[in-house]
């Protein structure tokens, strides 16, 4: 019985492993949001071995910064209750422009951010 547990166990593990294997190497971009989660979605993107750049949206940053950073990134993630207005429409026109899958998030909770890459990475992506 323990060791089909075990067999069990090793099955879910792997295939958690290959689902996050799926966004190895991907480069995100996240505007605004709340700076104190900006450490845990880094270690989140990480765990699914993307790169996680964030952006303030426009509290000290320069929102004109997002147009630099859009090139280098596969997909923006947005949480719609923490960016400014002239922020999210600079990303929304960015992604048109560089054709960039953009991810408008129902809010900055970590698990929200969570859910967008396990469907991403599962193959339910926006792009």
């Amino acid at each position: 019985m323990r060791e089909k547990k075990q067999q069990a166990r090793q099955r879910q593990d792997n295939d958690d492993k290959a689902g996050k294997a799926g966004l190895t190497g991907r480069s995100f971009l996240y505007v605004g949001g709340r700076d104190c989660q900006v450490a845990h979605l880094r270690q989140i993107a990480s765990s699914y071995g993307a790169n996680l750049i964030h952006h303030d949206g426009g509290l000290r940053e320069a929102v004109s910064r997002i147009d630099n950073v859009l090139p280098s990134v596969d997909c923006v993630f947005c949480p719609i209750d923490c960016i400014s207005h002239d922020a999210c429409i600079r990303v929304k026109t960015g992604c048109k422009k560089w054709e960039k899958a953009f991810v408008p998030l129902r809010n900055g909770s970590k698990s929200s951010f969570e859910r967008a890459l396990q469907s991403m990475s599962q193959g339910d992506s926006t792009q």
